[in-house]
């Protein structure tokens, strides 16, 4: 398994933009796939974007298309999710999580990804 760590949640006002980090460390960073999940109050969890092990390959859910953007840094073990215009409807606990392969399906749902943070808040506020 590999140990995650997010960072860089918080509150911010609607149009604002966040840049959540997520530090791996267990297994070869460079070989899996990563992806960002989020669930809000009520809701059941949802894949926001995944990418590839070297980045070649990204997917976004339709909500967030133009506004985020997942990266990684295989040197650093680090995967960033941009998070720009920020809405309310942002407003959920954001997950990191590394995939078991180096390439996910596109919309994976989490069922190749087998180990997860312990999440950090989002908030956007109107």
């Amino acid at each position: 398994q590999v140990q995650l760590v997010e960072s860089g949640g918080g509150l911010v006002q609607a149009g604002g933009s966040l840049r959540l980090s997520c530090a791996a460390s267990g297994r070869t960073f460079s070989n899996i796939a990563m992806g960002w999940f989020r669930q809000a109050p009520g809701r059941e969890r949802d894949v926001v974007a995944t990418i590839s092990f070297r980045g070649g390959t990204t997917y976004y859910q339709d909500s967030v298309k133009g506004r985020f953007t997942i990266s990684r840094d295989n040197a650093k073990n680090t995967v960033y999710l941009q998070m720009n215009s920020l809405k309310p409807e942002d407003t959920a606990v954001y997950y990191c999580a590394a995939a078991r392969v180096p390439v996910v399906p596109r919309g994976d749902d989490g069922r190749s990804f087998d180990s997860w943070g312990q999440g950090t808040q989002v908030t956007v506020s109107s």
